[in-house]
């Protein structure tokens, strides 16, 4: 099965007037706070997310339960122009990765990770964009 589940970390989360963020909120329910192992990078005015092996390197962010999964994932896919049609390397890949739950229940959901270099960037060392 396909998951139906988009764990966002940026501009697509609650709070942010972005018409793609009004998208998701209208689209989606609201599942809860998650994090997921990595690393956080100011690349502009919007972050990206790298992964790491380090348990200390934590993302927080929001779960969305998709209501039209396939719709919504092309949507955001074209968003952050990633997959078919797009020049490699993308600056975004959307991948499955594990989440740990506001519970503390372990989890998993699409998320877009950063596919670029981040040397020179800087980094988001609490993992939370919306403290940077």
């Amino acid at each position: 099965m396909i998951s139906d589940r988009l764990f966002v970390y940026g501009t697509l989360m609650r709070g942010f007037d972005h018409p793609m963020a009004q998208l998701l909120s209208r689209s989606a329910d609201f599942l809860g706070t998650a994090t997921c192992r990595g690393r956080l990078y100011l690349i502009k005015h919007y972050p990206g997310l790298v992964l790491s092996d380090d348990a200390n390197d934590v993302v927080f962010g929001e779960l969305y339960r998709l209501r039209d999964r396939d719709a919504l994932l092309a949507e955001f896919d074209m968003y952050e122009a990633c997959g078919a049609g797009f020049p490699e390397p993308t600056e975004y890949i959307r991948r499955m990765l594990p989440l740990s739950l506001q519970d503390g229940t372990a989890g998993e959901a699409w998320t877009y990770v950063y596919n670029w270099p981040v040397a020179g960037l800087p980094r988001i060392a609490s993992g939370k964009f919306l403290e940077n």
